[in-house]
């Protein structure tokens, strides 16, 4: 979709399994007329379905020899539907990153996109003793919700908690045929489990082991710029942080550089306006005097900054510090 490879997370098939699994162990046991003694136990099976169907199929006796109480209890579970959740929204641009020791790589994913999963558990018993007995064996852990976690991509490495919130739980008492036939008692509880549905995940991304920052110098602006002066036609040398000044306007500035050699390269900073061509500079304490030939008018690197992490062998998950190296013009023009 929209030009992107295809993937599969299997987010919602796992959805559907992570719930089907909280009541696939529910037991049932049948206990003599006092109460004292079981002499009957059985594993409720479970299926999933919708519950008119299963009723249909719990029904159907195309023999005419089958009685309904031969297939109870039974319970089944069914997905209804799905909705956007805004109150849980996270950044759109926000990842996650996970990184592969072996490979010296690490996988990245966008944000994941929050769902709500409405569930509806069904439950058919022979009798209503049968159908309490299993309830309540579900409602105590569902307060109003119970918190399932789940390995929902496992090459990120980060599992998600999903709270399952039990909604209702209503009953009623169906019929076959007349009302001296064998009769069936349904339990229906309605569930709403906070999920999220996930993008594809980058993977073998390359880890970034250093950060190189360029701070440059606008020599447009007023408060500094480099430029070129006549050398061989100049006076004496400039001195590093001395104020210059202009001979014909009012014109002031430090000198942070001058490079005392045929370049005649001079750096300046603090300025209170911008040098042009054929000006004329003095020094305040060297005395030195110097025409302007040239203005460069392109940003100049004034400080390169390197940061590597402390230890270089850090990968991204780990505990880890940084270094930082500052090289400062002129050295770096």
């Amino acid at each position: 979709m929209l030009g992107n490879q295809h993937f599969y997370n299997r987010t919602i098939r796992k959805i559907v399994v992570a719930f089907g699994t909280l009541f696939n162990d529910i037991k049932l046991i049948r206990y003599s007329n006092d109460q004292l003694d079981e002499y009957e136990t059985i594993k409720v099976p479970l299926s999933y379905g919708p519950k008119e169907k299963y009723i249909t199929r719990l029904t159907s006796d195309p023999t005419l020899t089958k009685s309904i109480s031969t297939s109870l209890p039974r319970m089944s579970f069914d997905m209804e539907g799905m909705t956007y959740d805004s109150t849980r929204k996270k950044a759109t641009l926000q990842q996650s990153f996970y990184t592969n020791t072996t490979t010296k790589s690490f996988n990245s994913q966008y944000a994941p996109v929050p769902y709500n999963f409405d569930f509806s558990l069904s439950i058919y018993v022979r009798n209503i003793e049968d159908g309490t007995q299993i309830i309540e064996q579900i409602l105590p852990y569902f307060t109003p919700d119970f918190t399932v976690t789940l390995n929902f991509i496992p090459t990120m490495g980060k599992k998600y908690d999903m709270p399952v919130i039990l909604n209702s739980v209503n009953h009623s008492i169906d019929y076959e045929g007349d009302f001296s036939s064998t009769r069936m008692v349904i339990w229906t509880l309605q569930f709403t489990a906070k999920a999220y549905i996930f993008p594809a995940v980058v993977t073998n991304t390359k880890l970034i082991k250093s950060a190189n920052t360029n701070i440059h110098i606008d020599t447009e602006s007023k408060t500094g710029g480099t430029y070129y002066v006549d050398y061989a036609n100049g006076h004496h040398q400039f001195i590093q942080g001395e104020v210059i000044r202009l001979l014909n306007r009012d014109w002031s500035g430090y000198l942070e550089y001058f490079s005392n050699n045929s370049t005649g390269q001079i750096q300046v900073t603090h300025a209170s306006g911008v040098l042009k061509a054929n000006d004329r500079i003095q020094g305040d304490d060297s005395g030195a005097l110097y025409t302007v030939s040239s203005v460069v008018l392109q940003p100049q690197l004034m400080t390169t900054i390197l940061t590597r992490p402390d230890p270089s062998s850090a990968n991204a998950t780990d505990f880890y510090g940084f270094t930082e190296t500052f090289t400062e013009w002129p050295e770096t023009l």
